[in-house]
């Protein structure tokens, strides 16, 4: 059974914006670092994003300036706020909560929980 549940995904037009958001069960969730990841098909699982416990948030290279992550911790969630989509952000958009409060160098995959994801399609 997932530990979180994704949603805010769909098909959006090329420079268009989605929040996807990352709702957990834990209630714990306060005390963990979240991550995105997205995976497209045929590539390899990348890191996307990152938020601490005390809100320090990391970027990819590949959205720094148009994803911005937040988190509301009364509501145990994580926002990814998407804009100025690309095709090549199409992907399975999935959020996992690390062991600890800090973000992880190299958003690494041995973490804690683990979401099933959300599809986004950027595509005109």
């Amino acid at each position: 059974q997932a530990q979180f549940v994704e949603s805010g995904g769909g098909l959006v037009q090329p420079g268009g914006s989605l929040t996807l958001s990352c709702t957990a069960s834990a209630s714990s969730f306060h005390l963990k670092s979240i991550n995105w990841f997205r995976q497209a098909p045929g590539k390899k699982r990348e890191g996307v994003s990152c938020i601490s416990a005390r809100n320090i948030a990391e970027y990819a290279d590949s959205v720094k300036g148009r994803f911005t992550i937040t988190r509301d911790n009364d509501k145990r969630t994580v926002y990814l706020q998407m804009n100025s989509l690309k095709p090549e952000d199409t992907a399975l958009y999935i959020c996992a909560a690390d062991w600890g409060p800090v973000c992880r160098a190299g958003y690494p995959s041995d973490l804690w929980q683990w979401g099933q994801g959300t599809q986004v399609t950027v595509s005109s």
